[in-house]
């Protein structure tokens, strides 16, 4: 069984929902297996429904084919899975110029997916390949300035979920900061509580020196995946000190991403909210935050390998809530009209059978 990353058909979980209730009949397309370099990720989808498109799949490369796809199967509700196999030769007679292969299922988005992504649980878009929800992304912010009001707006963009806390009623309002959850209280009396997990960022802004080091050592010692505070050099000299005196041991002051942000040369608040947002995504990701002009190898990681590795609570809750479904899994899989498309020729459901 496949797993892929929590994006997939999730990441436009919305835009489907939308397109439903407004009446639309939509064929929809997920890259199940990537081989080699793609621009996006197992699990990616796009959707159809006969004049307008929603999302991509490939960054571009082979979406004129797919929808001739969606087209056949809004045509006769038969799922499809077709596969571009692609050569340096052939590369541009489809557009996947990356020199990967994909193979991609295109299917009726039916009421099973439909309740599916309106209840934000595990779905199975074909016979073995498990899609999960995304996770709750949760990012604290403390301190209501400018750049805490640039860094709420793109973090949404995101997907994070952000709460704001200032013990300034005035300054900590939804007008500034719009979408936000807004916590007016004292920071380390409201954090005392606060639910805080390994997927929780925690970002103090406002270096105030009556709360800053207490607050970053009850940060410290929260299971938060990411603890950063911004200030000068000066102020970090100063941080650190304060918390060596509160007995914060060095294995926790190590954790501390302090002065925040990766070094963009940025001054505007929105660029440092982008530096800020930057180093966030490169720790969770484990990546090298390198420009990708002086590195080699694979540009992402292999999601589905993650995904079992990482996940395998999930991947048993997953197995276990899509028993019940199997012998509709097992009608829609024997329906499915599997084909392998090589770059060279159209889109077609005629071809060599794939086994999996």
């Amino acid at each position: 069984m496949r797993l892929c990353d929590p994006d997939s058909m999730f990441e436009i979980g919305d835009r489907l929902l939308a397109a439903v209730t407004a009446g639309k009949r939509l064929a929809v397309a997920t890259a199940v297996v990537i081989d080699g370099s793609a621009p996006r990720t197992v699990g990616t989808s796009m959707a159809f429904d006969g004049t307008t498109v929603i999302g991509s799949i490939a960054g571009g490369c082979v979406e004129g084919a797919v929808i001739e796809t969606c087209e056949l199967v809004l045509a006769d509700g038969i799922p499809r899975t077709v596969e571009y196999g692609v050569s340096d030769e052939s590369a541009f007679s489809v557009g996947l110029t990356c020199g990967g292969q994909l193979r991609i299922h295109v299917q009726l988005l039916d009421d099973e997916l439909i309740g599916a992504l309106r209840g934000q649980r595990s779905l199975e878009v074909c016979a073995g390949f498990i899609e999960h929800p995304p996770v709750d992304r949760h990012l604290i912010v403390f301190g209501a300035m400018e750049f805490s009001a640039a860094l709420s707006a793109a973090a949404q963009v995101l997907g994070y979920r952000v709460t704001l806390c200032d013990p300034r009623a005035l300054f900590a309002t939804p007008e500034r900061f719009p979408g936000a959850e807004i916590i007016v209280a004292w920071p380390t009396v409201w954090f005392e509580t606060a639910r805080v997990n390994e997927r929780t960022v925690i970002c103090v802004l406002s270096h105030d020196a009556r709360f800053d080091a207490e607050l970053i050592a009850l940060a410290l010692g929260s299971p938060a995946a990411f603890v950063g505070a911004m200030g000068s050099r000066r102020t970090h000299d100063r941080r650190i000190a304060s918390l060596r005196e509160r007995g914060v041991s060095e294995e926790a002051i190590v954790r501390l991403r302090s002065p925040i942000g990766l070094d963009l040369g940025a001054s505007s608040v929105e660029e440092t909210a982008i530096a800020i947002l930057a180093e966030v995504i490169a720790a969770r990701s484990e990546a090298s935050a390198r420009p990708l002009s002086v590195t080699s190898g694979a540009i992402h990681p292999a999601p589905v390998l993650a995904a079992v590795a990482t996940d395998a609570v999930s991947a048993a809750a997953s197995i276990a809530a899509t028993a019940a479904t199997a012998a509709t899994a097992a009608a829609r899989a024997a329906a499915t009209d599997v084909a392998t498309v090589p770059a060279t020729a159209p889109v077609s459901t005629a071809g060599s059978v794939l086994v999996e």
